[in-house]
C-alpha cells in the first residue's frame, strides 16, 4: 500500500461563490505545487468544469476526478464523485430534472463560468446553482451509485448545510462508506463517534486557490487510480469500510 495525498472537495469558478482564479489550470497547478496526488472538482449542482480540469491535468502527476456538491431537498450538502467524466456527465443528465431553473443574477451573486482546458470561457451557466435540488439525500446517494460513483456527506462538523446540523444524525440505511470533516481531522468528538462505521476524510471545500489542501491527508491505496479511490470510499458488503 502507498500513501496518496488528496483533496476531494474543490470548487471552480463555475460555483458562484468560487473565486474567478479557480480555473481548471490554476486548480491543477496549485494542487501539484501543494504536493497533492489526487483531487476532485465538486462545484455546486453541476459538473460542467470537470472535463476541462481532467484535460488540464493530462500528462501531469495528478489524478482529477469529476464530482459535484449537491444541495439536497433537506438543504444538506452531499459530495458525489465518479470514476470517469462519462459517468459524471450521465449522472448530471439524469439529475437535471431535479434542478430548480431560476435565472442567475451574476452581478449580485457571482459569475458561473464554464471554461475549456485552456481556461478560455465557453459559456456562463444561466440558472443559479446555489439552490436546493428537488431530490432527497437518499435518492441522490442511490443515483450516484447507479452511475458507478460514491457519495459522502459534506463538512459534517459545520453549523450549516451539514447532515448533523440539519438532521442531527446520519441515517443507518445510507449506502455511504465515508463522511467528510471540514479541512482538518480535529473534531475529536465527531471522529470518535463516526470512525467506528465510516472512513473520515478531511477536505478543504476550497473556493480560493490558497485554500486547497496541503499534502497532509492521505489514502492508503495499492495504486493511484479512480477505481481504487471509489473502492476506498465505498461502503462494504458488511456495512463498514
Amino acid at each position: 500500500m502507498m500513501k496518496f495525498y488528496y483533496d476531494l472537495h474543490i470548487h471552480s469558478c463555475l460555483s458562484p461563490c468560487g473565486d474567478e482564479d479557480m480555473t481548471p489550470n490554476n486548480i491543477v497547478n496549485m494542487s501539484i505545487i501543494k504536493g497533492l496526488d489526487l483531487i476532485a472538482i465538486t462545484d455546486h449542482n453541476s459538473i460542467k468544469n470537470c472535463r476541462a480540469a481532467i484535460n488540464a491535468a493530462k500528462g501531469k502527476n495528478l489524478l482529477v476526478l469529476p464530482g459535484m456538491e449537491i444541495q439536497t431537498l433537506e438543504d444538506v450538502h452531499l459530495v458525489v464523485i465518479f470514476p470517469s467524466i462519462e459517468d459524471a456527465e450521465k449522472f448530471d443528465d439524469a439529475i437535471n430534472g431535479y434542478k430548480l431553473k431560476f435565472p442567475h443574477k451574476s452581478e449580485k451573486f457571482g459569475y458561473q463560468v464554464i471554461l475549456d482546458e485552456n481556461d478560455q470561457i465557453i459559456a456562463y451557466e444561466e440558472y443559479t446553482l446555489m439552490l436546493s435540488m428537488n431530490i432527497s439525500i437518499d435518492k441522490a446517494i442511490d443515483m450516484s451509485i447507479g452511475y458507478n460513483g460514491i457519495a459522502f456527506p459534506a463538512h459534517i462538523n459545520r453549523p450549516s448545510n451539514s447532515v448533523i446540523s440539519n438532521l442531527g444524525f446520519i441515517p443507518e440505511n445510507w449506502s455511504i462508506g465515508a463522511v467528510e470533516i471540514f479541512r482538518h481531522k480535529e473534531n475529536n468528538e465527531l471522529i470518535e463517534k463516526y470512525s467506528k462505521k465510516y472512513k473520515i476524510i478531511a477536505n478543504s471545500d476550497a473556493h480560493y486557490l490558497k485554500d486547497i489542501s496541503e499534502a497532509e491527508n492521505f489514502m492508503d491505496l495499492e495504486l493511484l487510480s479512480a477505481k481504487e479511490v471509489i473502492k476506498y470510499l465505498s461502503k462494504s458488503e458488511e456495512g463498514r469500510v
